[in-house]
């Protein structure tokens, strides 16, 4: 039902169920919040969008109070907007002081509503918090002095990671956000995602930097440091630099890595087409015994941290392949760079990643060599803009630069790795090969595209056909889980990834995007698989070099030595 209101003195047109906020952001008309997040529920909890209703006294919030017939708004009263500059003064009243030093200056929701509101003094003087910043976990960072108790956190932690590491602790104004046990973020619930980090207005949440650590590495002359970087990378590092994303990002995001001073830069597509051929030889072998099925996939260090502290009945379902990452890193050290003549301890490899979760891997007990990582640092796509920044390399100056190794040839299966159901498509390609000797008659599955948190498909194998999902977000995994054991569902693969719509949406990318640029990252990934020559990784020259000169054939025992790992173990961290 549709009828009209009032707001600042114009007739708009409403629906019954919709808030205010609703239709005023319709309409073209803004309101500042900070609690606030599109797609969930309202609580109304920070009132900073509180507008003026005739007949109704106090100031209401509303991203949660609901139009009515005939109901008169003002949006930007001076008492609307004195209480909101009322709201803001209080905030900062205990707020640190340290913006010139903080993660979030420049990108701080309460400094963007402070100069919002005109406020330019401190006028209220609230006792400041001496809490201690949590820096016990390997990805995230968190400052409790910083926390304006806006809720973010909470909500995506619980609804869309579905871990809730996150709570409300307190009663009253001694409330305060912490985590289980008040033991930190580095406890069994944290998978590592950073989901939090993109949804906090605030420096209290922030990535745990290895920028220092890469820096020293550049700058020492007894190193040879290698860098190699996820496929989102080129696909949504062009946003920070104006750069509309597209292939043409990939040789200029390799220009800008050899002009910081990396020696030999790496594409992990690359290991993600090896990471499908052994995932691939393991599948089959599985299916054929009729065991540990459905296949799980491990790229998503989130994932397999859900499934060890959740699910681990689980654990012999996950494929034992290594992430890309860990896969490349160990070529790396292992044969591309000691092939050359380099010394594995002089080697320092650092991954570029869209995730906070793979600083967490890099540093598990199981990704190291002995007394060496496989990766030594791990920075994400914003550590990476910070880093062409900080070195002063004007981005849109530079010339395209192709891969200056072998090892640069990838298959556009597994540039897919990106996006939620493109490990899976890619995945798929090659089994079908495998199993029939022949490539799959139409090698694009859309049944596995576009940004659903579920997808579903059934995959002829020659006579036989196989259920396939991919997954993102874990509450999703949960539920397809709980009705596997329950009897409810049969799949024989399933993909998962921890945050929504995958890599392109992970908890290193650029904070406040939006659909638009979920959507974007997308097409570059699938206009990437439309142009490339090489589709299956199967096809890839550098992938059949490899298992030619070093490696034996696809699941074999050398190879799950050197590149699978066991997912039995017991670690602490």
């Amino acid at each position: 039902m549709q009828f009209d209101i009032e707001i600042n003195n114009q007739a708009v047109s409403a629906k019954r169920g919709e808030t205010i906020k609703n239709v005023l952001d319709r309409i073209g008309i803004h309101v500042p919040t900070l609690c606030y997040l599109n797609g969930f529920s309202p609580t109304g909890g920070c009132r900073m969008c509180v507008v003026e209703v005739d007949g109704i006294s106090e100031l209401v919030p509303s991203c949660s109070h609901p139009v009515t017939e005939w109901m008169k708004i003002k949006t930007h009263s001076p008492r609307v907007l004195k209480a909101r500059k009322v709201l803001v003064e209080l905030l900062l009243a205990s707020h640190p002081d340290d913006c010139l030093y903080c993660e979030r200056s420049g990108n701080c929701g309460l400094q963007d509503l402070a100069g919002e509101m005109n406020v330019r003094e401190r006028k209220y003087h609230g006792k400041r918090q001496n809490i201690q910043i949590d820096k016990a976990c390997q990805s995230v960072v968190r400052d409790p002095a910083k926390c304006i108790l806006c809720g973010r956190c909470i909500r995506v932690c619980d609804e869309v990671i579905g871990v809730s590491a996150i709570d409300v602790v307190g009663r009253g104004s001694e409330s305060k956000i912490g985590t289980t046990y008040n033991k930190g973020l580095n406890t069994q619930t944290c998978v590592k995602c950073g989901q939090c980090i993109m949804v906090c207005p605030t420096g209290a949440l922030t990535e745990k930097s290895g920028l220092h650590v890469v820096l020293d590495a550049l700058n020492n002359p007894e190193l040879f440091p290698v860098i190699e970087f996820s496929p989102t990378v080129p696909a949504s590092i062009g946003e920070d630099f104006n750069i509309k994303g597209s292939k043409d990002i990939l040789n200029l995001l390799r220009a800008a890595l050899k002009k910081i001073g990396f020696r030999q830069v790496f594409d992990a597509s690359m290991a993600a087409d090896l990471t499908i051929m052994e995932e691939a030889a393991e599948f089959i072998e599985r299916f054929g015994r009729h065991e540990q099925l459905p296949l799980l996939t491990s790229c998503c260090p989130s994932w397999v941290k859900y499934v060890e502290a959740f699910k681990p009945q689980f654990l012999p379902n996950l494929s034992t392949a290594a992430s890309p990452q860990q896969m490349m890193g160990r070529l790396i050290k292992n044969y591309i760079t000691t092939s050359a003549g380099q010394k594995i301890e002089n080697v320092f490899v650092v991954s570029v990643m869209p995730c906070t979760a793979k600083k967490y891997e890099a540093d598990r007990d199981r990704m190291k060599d002995g007394v060496s990582r496989n990766v030594d640092a791990v920075i994400t796509t914003r550590e990476l803009v910070r880093l062409i920044r900080l070195l002063g390399i004007d981005f849109s100056s530079l010339e395209p630069e192709p891969s200056d190794t072998h090892y640069g040839m990838r298959s556009s299966s597994g540039n897919l790795f990106g996006i939620s159901g493109g490990h899976l498509e890619g995945l798929l390609r090659t089994i079908h090969q495998m199993m029939t000797g022949q490539e799959m008659s139409t090698l694009k599955i859309s049944e596995l595209r576009g940004l659903k948190g579920k997808k579903e498909a059934r995959i002829k194998l020659g006579k036989i056909t196989i259920n396939v999902a991919a997954v993102s977000g874990l509450p999703n995994a949960k539920a397809l889980l709980d009705d596997i054991e329950a009897g409810r569902e049969d799949f024989s693969i399933i993909e998962v990834m921890a945050c929504p719509n995958g890599c392109i949406n992970g908890g290193g990318q650029k904070l406040n995007s939006d659909e638009k640029n979920l959507k974007a990252r997308m097409k570059a990934l699938y206009d990437v698989d439309d142009e490339e020559m090489i589709k299956v990784a199967h096809k890839n020259p550098v992938i059949i070099d490899l298992y030619d000169k070093f490696l034996a054939k696809p699941g074999s025992e050398r190879n799950i030595e050197l590149l699978h790992i066991s997912r039995t173990k017991n670690e602490s961290l």
